[in-house]
C-alpha cells in the first residue's frame, strides 16, 4: 500500500467528513450518464473516494488511500506549476465531435474513446476524422479500454493511424494481449505507440506490464494505484513515460491527479485531466477545468451549496457509505 507519511484516520474521522454526491454528465462515459463519488473533508484539504459500483473492495480500497492521503496527509512537493492536458471525445457519433471539443476551449492533444460497446470500427473511424478535421495539428490518442481482441485491434489500428494516432491505450484487455499488440504494429512498420491503463491500475502487480515488454507508456491514475506518492514509486519502477489520467473525478480527484503530474521528474504528454467539462456541473464554484490546453496547479474546495444540489439518495448515501466502512476495515492494521 502506499506509503503515506501519516496513520490511517479511524472511520469516526471519515465519516465526519463524508458527502456522497451524484452529478449528471453532459454526454454517456463509460455507459452512464451520472457520476457518483464520495467526498472527505480531513485536515489537508478534500478527498475523493470514487471507485465505480462494479469495483470490489479489496480493489476498492487503493482508492480510499488515495483519498485518504489527499485528505489528510496533503501531496509532495511540485516540480512544476502549470501542467498540459488533452480534451476527452466520449464514444459519441462524428457530427457531436465539434460540440464536444468546443467545451475544452484550445487544446493540443485530444483522447478519443473507441471500440464501444454496439458501435462498429465505422464508427471510431468517423469519430476520429471529425476529430482531425477540427483539429489539424492535434496529438490524437485513441483509448479502446480493452474492447478488442488482438486481430481486430491490429486491425483497427492500422486504419485509425490514418489520422496520426499519438499512441493507442489498452487496445486489448491482457498483457500478453498488449506485447502481441505491440510486436505486430513493429512489424508492420505502422508507427502507434501502445499505452497500458488497466493492465497498470488493476493489476495485482502493476509493474509487470513493464517486464513483459507490453507497452511504450504507462497510463497512470492516482485513486487506482493508492495515492499520488504510490503513483510515484511505480513510474519510477517501471522506466517506462508516464501519462496521468482521471478516472473521471471531480475537481476533488483531479487536485490529485495535478499534484502527481506536477511531481514526476517528466511529463511528455498532455494528461487525461481534462474531463471535469464532460460534467454538467461540479462541486467546486471554481472547477479545475483547463484554459488554453492546461491547468495549472492549484488547491480546490468542495462548496457547501453545490455538495447539497447534487446530494446523492438517501439510499445512495447509505450504500456508499456502508461500502467505505467495509473498505476502511480492509486498510486498518
Amino acid at each position: 500500500m502506499p506509503t503515506d507519511p501519516r496513520p490511517l484516520p479511524v472511520l469516526e474521522e471519515l465519516l465526519a467528513g463524508a458527502h456522497v454526491v451524484s452529478l449528471p454528465m453532459r454526454v454517456k462515459f463509460r455507459g452512464i450518464m451520472e457520476r457518483e463519488s464520495l467526498l472527505l473533508q480531513g485536515p489537508a484539504g478534500w478527498g475523493e473516494f470514487c471507485p465505480f459500483p462494479e469495483y470490489g473492495d479489496a480493489e476498492s480500497s487503493r482508492w480510499l488511500a488515495a483519498a485518504i492521503e489527499a485528505a489528510w496527509s496533503g501531496f509532495p512537493a511540485p516540480l512544476r506549476s502549470l501542467i498540459p492536458v488533452n480534451a476527452t471525445v466520449p464514444a459519441v457519433p462524428a457530427e457531436r465531435v465539434p460540440e464536444v471539443l468546443a467545451r475544452f476551449g484550445r487544446v493540443d492533444a485530444v483522447k478519443v474513446k473507441v471500440a464501444e460497446r454496439g458501435q462498429t470500427l465505422d464508427d471510431d473511424a468517423a469519430r476520429l476524422a471529425a476529430v482531425r478535421s477540427a483539429l489539424p495539428e492535434a496529438a490524437i490518442r485513441v483509448d479502446a479500454n480493452g474492447g478488442w481482441d488482438v486481430p481486430s485491434a491490429v486491425e483497427a489500428l492500422t486504419r485509425l493511424a490514418e489520422v496520426r494516432l499519438e499512441y493507442a491505450e489498452q487496445p486489448v484487455p491482457t498483457i500478453e494481449g498488449l506485447a502481441e499488440v505491440r510486436r505486430a504494429m513493429r512489424s508492420a512498420a505502422t508507427p502507434v505507440l501502445i499505452a497500458a491503463d488497466e493492465s497498470v491500475r488493476k493489476e495485482s502487480d502493476p509493474l509487470r506490464v513493464a517486464r513483459a515488454g507490453a507497452a511504450d507508456l504507462l497510463v497512470v491514475k492516482v485513486a487506482p494505484l493508492g495515492g499520488v506518492r504510490r503513483a510515484l514509486e511505480i513510474v519510477a519502477q517501471a522506466g517506462l513515460p508516464a501519462v496521468v489520467s482521471s478516472a473521471l473525478d471531480t475537481s476533488v480527484g483531479i487536485r490529485a491527479g495535478l499534484a502527481l503530474a506536477a511531481a514526476l521528474p517528466e511529463l511528455p504528454y498532455a494528461c487525461g485531466l481534462g474531463t471535469v467539462s464532460l460534467f454538467e456541473s461540479d462541486i467546486s464554484v471554481d472547477p479545475l477545468v483547463s484554459d488554453d490546453g492546461a491547468i495549472r496547479l492549484r488547491d480546490v474546495s468542495a462548496d457547501a451549496g453545490l455538495l447539497e444540489k447534487y446530494a446523492a439518495s438517501p439510499e445512495r448515501r447509505d450504500w456508499w457509505l456502508a461500502r467505505l466502512r467495509r473498505v476502511h476495515a480492509l486498510l486498518a492494521p
